[in-house]
Formats: structure tokens, C-alpha cells, sequence
């Protein structure tokens, strides 16, 4: 992590100049460009301070809903429309509440999925992890942002992302996902662009359908039931098993299902991971973008898989 970085940078930060930092290089600028990317519904999945892939997609989606354009360089036009797109401090201070430090937490998430199977649930790991997702944020740059801090004393104030109260979800009409780029979009009945958000979208052993299905289903906290007709790498059940609830499922807190049997948008115990790691077939997000999603569609929304041209 960059040195220095604390809460009055990354509030304070501008634009950056001309040719932007690099992919892995942590910066105040990109940590604030990615706050305001996420509090106007155009997510860049985990908000770690780097300009990774999924930021880019998201500054490029932004941009061109906008009538603007990105290439390399955040201009001043993108740069203000960004910041008038919200209102508030990018990073504010957050009292830890009993309930972000009570648990049950896990020591650890079993590798295999077959491990999980006799777990009571798929809890958090700890109060950093908790918190880190609660503020869409990385366990490292909510580290970095309170140095020495444990994260395990309720009533500690810490400094996080100002991304909990980014507006509600607007009726969805229609969902869009692009199996080439890796991304979901939400339309509104006019056709507009409501919500951008980066994904994993299915695999070559499962590749996730083509054409266009219908949510039939919403599931908050599921239960994960593997079927070994999927026959996922690595797992080596010849019997079917159900893994219990909680954000470390393999599907994460939310399942949106889809008219295709085993299929459905859903979330994820790796946010870091969302569109660089294949799927089981299904479109992978963030468990606070499957949250989003999920607030906005309903019974019936369309979900129309596309390929474009990149």
C-alpha cells in the first residue's frame, strides 16, 4: 500500500494527471475515482485504490453514459461529472458496532468444496473481513486506512468508504450481460443505463447460456446444493451435498435464480477475484452488486446474455 495514504489524501485527492498510475500501483486518486464510480451505480467490483481492469470498465461505462469518453486519462469533464454524481466525503469515520465484531466467525474458509459441507454456516473470517465488505472495500485498504487497528472493539471509530447510503435501486427492466467484456448492465423501461457492474461470467467447462431467460427467484443467505453432474474441477463427490448460508458460500449472500436449471446471478466469497477467475457457469458478482442487482429486478425481469466485440 502507498505510503501516506490516509483518509485527508484520498478526500483531497484531484484528478490525476495525464497518464494514469499503474494497474497494481495504490494511489489517493484512484481510491477516490473508484468511491464516486461506486456511489453512482457503476461499480469497479472491490474498491482497493489500484486501477485495475474492473475500474477501467467502469470508468469507460460511466463515461460513455455520460457522452463523454475515457482513454487513458481522466479528463476534467469526467472528473467533475464523477464528483456531481454524489455528494458527501469519500472517506468518513465509522463507529464498529457490536454487532460488526459479535460473530460466529470462521477461522478460515476451506479450500475444498467438500469441506464446507459440515460447516453450521460460511461466516466471515473476522471483523476486518465483515467490515471490509460491509464498505465495499479491500481488507487491505481498510487496513491501510487505520493502521494498528484490529477491528475487534466495538465502539472504535475507523475510517471507511462513504458508499452505504449511495442511493436505492431503481426498478430494473431489463439485465444485460456480456459474456466478451465480463460485465452486467440494468436498463430502465426507457432503455437507459441504470447500473454497470464487472462479473465473472461462466467457464469452459460450463459456459454460462446464450439467448435471453427470465429471473424466477430471489434468495437472500442461500444454501449452496452441488450436483455431481456438474462435475467442477476439483471436486471429486459422487453424491450430491448441500453447503449451508453466509457470505462465504460459494454463491455468496444472494442468489437472483435464472429459467435455466443451475443457473443465476449470485454473489461471491472472493470480491478481489469478480471477472479474473472463471465461474461455474453462472455470472458471479460482488456480494454488495448481487445485492443491488437483486433490490432492483423482480419475478419475470428479462436477463439477456450477449457477445460483443471488444
Amino acid at each position: 500500500m502507498a505510503a501516506g495514504l490516509d483518509a485527508a489524501a484520498i478526500n483531497d485527492a484531484v484528478a490525476p494527471p495525464g497518464k494514469l498510475p499503474g494497474r497494481h500501483q495504490v494511489s489517493a486518486s484512484i481510491a477516490k475515482l473508484e468511491i464516486l464510480l461506486d456511489r453512482a451505480h457503476f461499480s469497479p467490483g472491490e474498491i482497493d485504490g489500484q486501477l485495475g481492469e474492473n475500474a477501467q470498465k467502469a470508468l469507460t461505462a460511466f463515461a460513455g453514459a455520460n457522452g463523454l469518453s475515457f482513454d487513458k486519462a481522466v479528463t476534467p469533464d469526467l472528473w467533475s461529472r464523477l464528483a456531481a454524481a454524489s455528494e458527501g466525503a469519500v472517506i468518513v469515520k465509522y463507529t464498529i458496532a457490536d454487532a460488526d465484531v459479535k460473530g460466529p466467525f470462521l477461522k478460515q474458509v476451506p479450500a475444498k468444496m467438500e469441506s464446507m459441507k459440515d460447516l453450521p454456516a460460511l461466516n466471515y473470517t473476522g471483523p476486518r473481513e465483515a467490515l471490509a465488505e460491509k464498505f465495499h472495500m479491500s481488507e487491505a485498504l481498510l487496513q491501510a486506512l487505520n493502521p494498528g487497528q484490529k477491528f475487534d472493539k466495538a465502539g472504535d471509530s475507523i475510517a471507511v468508504a462513504n458508499v452505504i447510503d449511495a442511493g436505492g435501486s431503481a426498478p430494473v427492466a431489463r439485465v444485460e450481460v456480456d459474456k466478451t467484456r465480463q460485465t452486467l448492465s440494468t436498463f430502465d423501461a426507457a432503455g437507459k443505463l441504470i447500473a454497470f457492474y464487472p462479473a465473472t461470467v461462466g467457464s469452459t467447462e460450463k459456459p454460462t447460456p446464450s439467448g435471453t431467460l427470465k429471473v424466477t427467484a430471489i434468495n437472500k443467505d442461500p444454501t449452496y446444493r452441488y450436483n455431481p453432474k456438474y462435475k467442477f474441477k476439483g471436486v471429486k463427490s459422487k453424491r450430491p451435498f448441500t453447503i449451508k448460508p453466509g457470505p462465504n458460500n460459494p454463491v455468496g449472500s444472494i442468489w437472483i435464480n435464472l429459467s435455466a436449471e443451475g443457473y443465476g446471478i449470485h454473489g461471491t466469497p472472493e470480491p478481489g477475484k469478480v471477472s479474473k477467475a472463471v465461474s461455474h457457469g453462472c455470472v458471479r458478482l460482488t456480494n454488495w452488486d448481487a445485492q443491488r442487482v437483486a433490490a432492483g429486478v423482480a419475478k419475470g425481469t428479462p436477463v439477456t446474455f450477449v457477445e460483443s466485440s471488444r
